[in-house]
């Protein structure tokens, strides 16, 4: 029951530390575009752009890791907020319609808590893959579509943050509670059935 508890959590948390790049996309539409000619000029200007991009992101992304790695970062932010999987909604429900709404609302917290101490990790990661950006990288996110640079971002960080998670939301679901609620909402759900 632990690990079933453990692996909705640590997916549910990748996908929220990333939640906030699409802000990124808003400050790359801003950026102009490349220009298309090669030469002495358009390679200064190729540079040029590339390090504001870098910039850019490495900002936005300094700025979405601040938001998010503190209290109510997450549980807080209706835009991220981490509700209940769906895989665990009926129970959710079953239990709420049985008197238990606080353990849900424990539950509910105590994963937004475990994202909230596990999100500084990932600035790490979004760092070096800024760092590692290549021409062809910041040309894809000035010519891409409004959810570029989340998708730059997705592809070059998802199974390092995925795995660099695992650890810390593990321990911090325990520190939290997070499983004592669990438990306790599956107890309480098992009890109505």
């Amino acid at each position: 029951m632990q690990r079933r508890l453990f692996v909705l959590t640590a997916c549910g948390l990748a996908g929220p530390a990333m939640a906030q790049m699409p802000k990124l996309d808003d400050i790359m539409k801003g950026a102009g575009a490349l220009p298309k000619t090669a030469g002495s000029a358009g390679t200064s200007d190729i540079k040029t752009d590339t390090a504001g991009i870098k910039e850019a992101l490495a900002v936005g992304t300094e700025r979405a890791v601040k938001s998010l790695g503190r209290e109510n970062g997450y549980f807080g932010n209706a835009a991220v907020k981490i509700l209940m999987p769906s895989s665990l909604q009926k129970v959710a429900e079953v239990a709420k319609m049985a008197g238990y709404q606080k353990q849900v609302d424990e539950f509910i917290l105590s994963m937004n808590r475990a994202a909230e101490a596990a999100v500084p990790l990932a600035a790490k990661y979004f760092g070096d893959a800024i760092r590692d950006m290549t021409l062809d990288d910041v040309r894809a996110i000035l010519t891409g579509g409004d959810t570029a640079a989340t998708e730059f971002f997705r592809r070059k960080t998802s199974d390092k943050l995925t795995t660099a998670f695992k650890p810390v939301v593990s321990e911090k679901v325990n520190q939290v509670g997070a499983t004592k609620a669990y438990k306790d909402m599956m107890g309480r759900y098992e009890k109505c059935r």
